[in-house]
């Protein structure tokens, strides 16, 4: 458990990093950057973004069940659905992130299109219900604490792929947290 503390180390001073460019509020300050801006906390949350993919790269061989593997997948739909809609080109960039992604190279790419495709389709049928049914699945993986942490980071790199996490985009990863019983703050949510 030693690693996860060094990665809440890192990750919280580079939280404390982004939050210094922000306002009491948590709102962007005015010269700060704003997404893909050099310096700020834009860039702040793109070196999270990419310590989070180095540990992630670190755990491949121990992310290897089916559990991580369906809990990413619905993850990775409920970050992409977060504002209540996904449009094609989304949907085709979020599926593009997943299969260039090292850990979820593990699994086989129809499986991942079959499995994120499916939650998208039902969270843009019925946005709660396709909602409540990503989160059981999410909630799965809440069994092996190393997946549960893997499952938040991996929906944290792909909010982050732009480098800047959405409210909405903040929102469902919070919520996730809980359904996994991991703590929203390690991930400075």
């Amino acid at each position: 458990m030693a690693m996860w503390d060094r990665l809440k180390d890192q990750a919280k001073g580079l939280q404390q990093q982004a939050q210094g460019a922000r306002g009491p509020a948590g709102q962007r300050q005015p010269g700060t950057g704003g997404p893909g801006a050099s310096g700020g906390s834009g860039g702040s949350k793109e070196k999270l973004v990419g310590l989070l993919k180095s540990q992630l790269g670190s755990l491949k061989t121990e992310l290897k069940s089916g559990a991580y593997r369906d809990a990413s997948m619905a993850m990775c739909a409920l970050v992409a659905a977060a504002d209540g809609s996904v449009d094609p080109a989304e949907r085709h960039h979020v599926e593009n992130l997943i299969l260039q992604n090292d850990v979820l190279q593990n699994f086989p790419p129809e499986q991942l299109r079959q499995r994120f495709n499916k939650h998208v389709d039902q969270l843009t049928f019925n946005f709660q219900q396709g909602k409540a049914d990503a989160m059981q699945e999410i909630a799965k993986a809440a069994k092996k604490p190393v997946e549960a942490q893997a499952v938040v980071q991996t929906g944290f790199v792909i909010a982050g792929a732009d480098g800047y996490i959405a409210p909405a985009e903040a929102q469902v990863l919070r919520e996730a947290c809980m359904a996994l019983g991991v703590s929203p703050q390690e991930f400075g949510l």
